[in-house]
């Protein structure tokens, strides 16, 4: 397994990965778990995990597992859409979006995408994440690139990333990487300055992207929303095509665009990682 690079949690990081281990397991459960059980696995006391869970995701265990349901998807459509012409007129594109964390972003010119990374250093490095294993990539300009290996596996996840830019010099460096992804996973405050995007797409995908990125945290939208958001009502499979190819998950909150119906739809990285970002997504916006 490659070497990772552990983010800290708000206190220390050992508990940061205990709560990782959490939501892994309350999100591979077939049924409710009770807090004992929960507590058991992790190795604590009931009123201690309580404690400490509440604290992390904001919500208790009880609350969140009922965040995993699959109903909530489409609790989250009706009470929680987002048009996205609206978010923007109401401010929800500057700072309410991505935690205040991703308020500055770059996308590479079209000539610069057609030559598939050519001339272009990409350092990479694998990290813990609230969400399973991480590899992020970057360029001097910011963030390219967030899979995560949880459902995919480390190898597929690294060969995805690389073949998207293959003409491109990849370099590990974790350390380079290390203070943005402290910011995009909230162990560190941000700035403007701390996590910065660089969007490697095509013309059509960078604005499928910029989208996305005015859904705040904590709700969801519709890939027909996005179609129409961004001038194309009839593109609503392209629109598709586009959100499942963002190569920054997470950050570009593909995982917040749902099927009309409320379905939860595809997603590139796993649809049980989906479910588990929704749930702390709603659950954090709910505390």
């Amino acid at each position: 397994m490659n070497q990772t690079t552990p983010i800290p949690a708000l206190d220390d990081g050992y508990h940061y990965k205990v709560m990782r281990r959490a939501i892994d397991l309350l999100d591979a459960a077939e049924e409710p778990l009770s807090l004992q059980q929960i507590a058991a696995e992790m190795g604590m006391s009931p009123a201690h995990f309580q404690r400490l869970f509440s604290r992390w995701v904001g919500v208790s265990p009880k609350r969140y597992q009922q965040y995993l349901q699959l109903g909530q998807a489409k609790e989250m459509l009706r009470e929680r859409s987002t048009t996205l012409e609206a978010a923007h007129e109401v401010g929800l594109s500057g700072t309410g979006r991505l935690h205040d964390l991703f308020l500055r972003w770059e996308a590479m010119s079209p000539g610069e995408y057609a030559r598939a990374g050519e001339g272009l250093t990409i350092y990479w490095g694998w990290f813990d994440s609230p969400f399973g294993l991480a590899l992020v990539m970057g360029t001097e300009k910011g963030i390219c690139g967030l899979a995560l290996a949880a459902e995919m596996g480390e190898d597929a996840a690294m060969q995805d990333l690389m073949s998207r830019w293959p003409k491109a010099e990849f370099i590990e460096d974790p350390m380079m990487l290390r203070p943005w992804v402290l910011t995009a996973f909230g162990a560190e405050d941000g700035s403007l300055d701390k996590a910065p995007l660089y969007l490697i797409g095509a013309p059509f995908q960078i604005k499928v992207w910029e989208a996305l990125l005015r859904v705040p945290s904590g709700h969801v939208t519709t890939y027909s929303d996005i179609a129409n958001a961004i001038g194309s009502p009839r593109a609503v499979r392209a629109v598709g095509t586009a959100v499942g190819r963002n190569p920054v998950s997470w950050l570009i909150p593909c995982h917040r665009a749902l099927r009309k119906s409320g379905a939860l739809g595809g997603y590139h990285w796993g649809l049980p990682v989906k479910r588990a970002m929704l749930a702390f997504e709603a659950a954090r916006a709910e505390a």
